[in-house]
């Protein structure tokens, strides 16, 4: 499967953005979905994920109850609506599939085998 992000922006703090992963080559009903960042000079780090059909999710501590993540997968696409930006969410952020094999969440990079190319976030302050 092929992810493409997209969406990202120069934006102030407080402002919103809506990333956008696309999938093609297979559908992404069979995946769960995850999304990641990464500032400058920092590793990457977990944002959220969301089960294959979309019914758990999961956020790190630092984006719970600004971020939401969602999927549609008849239209073979994932979401990360991002509210109240702050300065500190500038990065690089990346979506990611895995395999589902029981409906599950996951946040370790390291677990996902698929990876978008990017897109990158900048809140200015």
């Amino acid at each position: 499967v092929q992810l493409q992000a997209s969406g990202g922006g120069l934006v102030q703090t407080g402002a919103s953005l809506r990333l956008s992963c696309v999938g093609s080559g297979h559908t992404l009903s069979s995946y769960t979905m995850g999304w990641f960042r990464q500032a400058p000079g920092k590793e990457r780090e977990f944002v959220a994920t969301v089960s294959r059909a979309g019914r758990r999710t999961f956020y790190s501590n630092s984006v719970k109850g600004r971020f939401t993540v969602s999927r549609d997968n008849a239209k073979n696409t994932a979401w990360l609506q991002m509210n109240s930006l702050k300065p500190e969410d500038t990065a690089v952020y990346y979506c990611a599939a895995r395999t589902s094999v029981t409906g599950e969440i996951n946040w370790r990079a390291t677990e996902y085998t698929y990876w978008g190319q990017g897109t990158q976030v900048t809140v200015s302050s």
